[in-house]
């Protein structure tokens, strides 16, 4: 098939495509929109050829814009002419504070809009290789098929991308006991990046304390791998803990929870065990639990890792996982306009990035097709405010998060630059106001209207 002119190809028609697609086409660029599902492929998730299928929950979760930062998120992406926002809205269903939609509605809904506007034209074909020229946004979710993925893989270097995600939990920081928990790097060896004491978060464990978590880990709960994911091998550099933990009693405690070269300053010796934590995020609020990928449902996490001494009021910004996906070492590879920093015609969006979720993914869409809009323009691109909830997850993706530990990431207040100064019951709030102020003023200066 001839392609059709165009001044921005996206390839991908999920949430981040369709909405990058969208914002381009409303500001007059002209979009070639390619996605492979109704040509003749589709994906293992997939039930339809409709653009913007949700293919899990149909849930966009919180509403709440004062305290919550998906709802936040929410509101930015409408103060942004969302298509994802506006459809979700049409298609509604009841779901109490939180935004959840009828799925094949909002489906629908997507591409009606974008199937009517006369600068966007929708072609059914799949993509095998990266266009080598001309701006282009690939979207192309966490399921990208296996020749295209192979060749990014080319372009950026295997090693770069990931097809296998092993989630640790992340914990906000202000919530570890650290009464209980101390700051040192094993043996102290510290790398230059340290603080004073060290590079990690220990978290001490007794015989019995190790003993009664390594039965409850046991014991509890796991979620099964969906039927594509089935033959997808475990690694052994991300072997979930409750597998570890099934080879053998002190089979953690020479793995992940080795307590070797770590003195507890309350006892001057080695504990037992130790859960150790380590620094996630540039602003220091985020740790993550070192090792611990797991396929427990996250409500027997929660429960379980509250028991382990220093975490009992532990807040997690995200909890563990193990499952497929396809995502970029974004901090790595991308530069802070999402463009690939060796051929930065090419702009990558949603979840292949390292996002985490619908909203997230579609905002991330929205932002690329701003960006690349600006470039046509030849305008300056005024990146948004890190305080606002859009802003803040592109600083993470693109050189907040550590990239030797990236991982796919949810909005959360933890992304946020921090704001210790306030109370932490008025925190949540002040936060919300303070991005709401900021969107505010970059919107009146940013070259984004129509």
């Amino acid at each position: 098939m001839p392609s059709s002119p165009c001044d921005v190809h996206v390839i991908g028609g999920g949430l981040a495509g369709s909405e990058a697609a969208w914002q381009l086409a409303q500001r007059g660029a002209r979009v070639r929109l390619t996605e492979m599902r109704g040509g003749g492929a589709t994906t293992p998730a997939h039930e339809t050829a409709l653009l913007a299928e949700l293919v899990c929950s149909n849930s966009f979760r919180s509403d709440d814009d004062r305290l919550n930062a998906v709802g936040l998120l929410h509101d930015e992406m409408r103060r942004l002419d969302s298509i994802v926002m506006a459809a979700g809205e049409d298609t509604r269903v009841p779901a109490g504070s939180a935004m959840a939609v009828d799925r094949t509605a909002f489906a629908h809904a997507v591409q009606e809009r974008l199937e009517q506007h006369p600068n966007v034209t929708i072609v059914r074909e799949r993509v095998d290789t990266l266009p080598r020229a001309g701006l282009t946004i690939v979207a192309t979710g966490p399921l990208t098929a296996t020749a295209l993925a192979e060749d990014i893989a080319r372009l950026t270097g295997a090693e770069h991308l990931a097809f296998f995600d092993a989630i640790a939990p992340i914990v906000h920081r202000d919530t570890i006991d650290m009464d209980i928990c101390w700051v040192q790097s094993r043996w102290n060896k510290r790398t230059h990046l340290s603080g004073e004491d060290g590079d990690y978060i220990n978290c001490p464990l007794d015989k019995e304390q190790y003993l009664a978590f390594h039965a409850q880990l046991l014991a509890r709960d796991t979620v099964s791998f969906r039927e594509w994911e089935t033959d997808t091998p475990y690694f052994e550099g991300c072997m979930p803990i409750e597998v570890m933990a099934a080879r053998g009693v002190d089979t953690l405690r020479f793995g992940p929870m080795k307590p070797v070269g770590l003195d507890d300053p309350r006892t001057g010796r080695w504990p037992y065990a130790v859960v150790q934590l380590r620094q996630d995020n540039r602003l220091g609020t985020l740790w993550n639990m070192v090792g611990f990928q797991t396929k427990l449902k996250h409500s027997e996490q929660v429960e379980l890792f509250r028991t382990i001494p220093g975490l009992q009021k532990a807040e997690f910004a995200r909890l563990g996982g193990l499952h497929r996906n396809t995502f970029l070492n974004a901090p790595r590879l991308l530069d802070d306009q999402l463009r690939l920093r060796r051929a930065p015609h090419l702009r990558f969006a949603g979840q292949i990035t390292g996002c985490e979720g619908y909203v997230e993914s579609a905002a991330v869409g929205l932002a690329a097709g701003l960006m690349t809009l600006a470039e046509l323009r030849g305008l300056p691109w005024e990146p948004l405010p890190a305080t606002t909830a859009l802003g803040s997850l592109l600083s993470h993706i693109t050189g907040g998060a550590a990239a030797a530990t990236y991982q796919p990431m949810n909005i959360n207040f933890g992304l946020f630059p921090p704001l210790h100064e306030i109370h932490k019951k008025a925190r949540k709030e002040a936060y919300t106001s303070r991005a709401k102020a900021d969107l505010g003023s970059w919107l009146r200066a940013a070259a984004v209207s129509a």
